[in-house]
């Protein structure tokens, strides 16, 4: 059987088209860094990781109803968009942290899901975290299948990253890379919800 080809999805490409996708997977991965330090100081850090989080906020209209990440594993607790849980560290293979959706579960008034990369908790920071990289993966058949990168910027400033949303589009849905940093106070989850709005 062909390896499928993954492709990397950037802003130029536009809303990307998932119709036939029932359920998807989004992923984010980093690597510990010593953040430019050396010596003790840089292995200290390298050994102490650091936590980035994925966050997904269901929209409706421009009103964020619900969040999953941090604490909300299953925020609609019927499994439509389910977090795998918190990675302090960023050390291991594969994904740090794994966001699925099942789409036929999604209620129709969420209209849309804002994911973002966050260093959200206070101490953490992105500058302390290398490789940050965002797979996208089509869940459909009953197999997971990697369809997509995302590499979000380096450039910028900013402890928060609004990476891609998923938007309805009637019986189906889209997704766009939106790849723009932000700001966001460390544990205020208003501050978190007001930057996913409009994005």
């Amino acid at each position: 059987m062909a390896t499928p080809t993954v492709h990397t999805l950037t802003k130029d490409d536009g809303a990307a088209d998932l119709s036939g996708v029932t359920k998807m997977g989004v992923g984010v991965s980093w690597d510990t860094t010593g953040g430019g330090s050396g010596g003790l100081l840089g292995i200290a850090r390298r050994a102490r990781g650091t936590d980035l989080d994925a966050i997904a906020v269901l929209m409706s209209g421009s009103d964020p109803v619900r969040l999953a990440g941090l604490d909300s594993l299953d925020p609609l607790q019927n499994g439509a968009v389910v977090h795998s849980g918190d990675n302090q560290t960023g050390r291991g293979d594969g994904d740090d942290e794994l966001i699925e959706v099942d789409f036929a579960k999604i209620p129709g008034h969420v209209t849309s899901i804002v994911f973002v990369c966050a260093a959200y908790k206070r101490g953490s920071d992105l500058k302390k975290a290398a490789n940050v990289s965002v797979k996208v993966y089509d869940s459909s058949g009953g197999t997971t299948t990697q369809v997509a990168d995302i590499w979000p910027s380096m450039l910028g400033s900013g402890n928060a990253i609004a990476v891609a949303k998923a938007v309805r589009a009637g019986s189906s849905w889209t997704l766009a890379v939106i790849n723009q940093r932000g700001t966001v106070r460390q544990g205020d989850q208003d501050a978190l919800l007001r930057f996913a709005i409009g994005r």
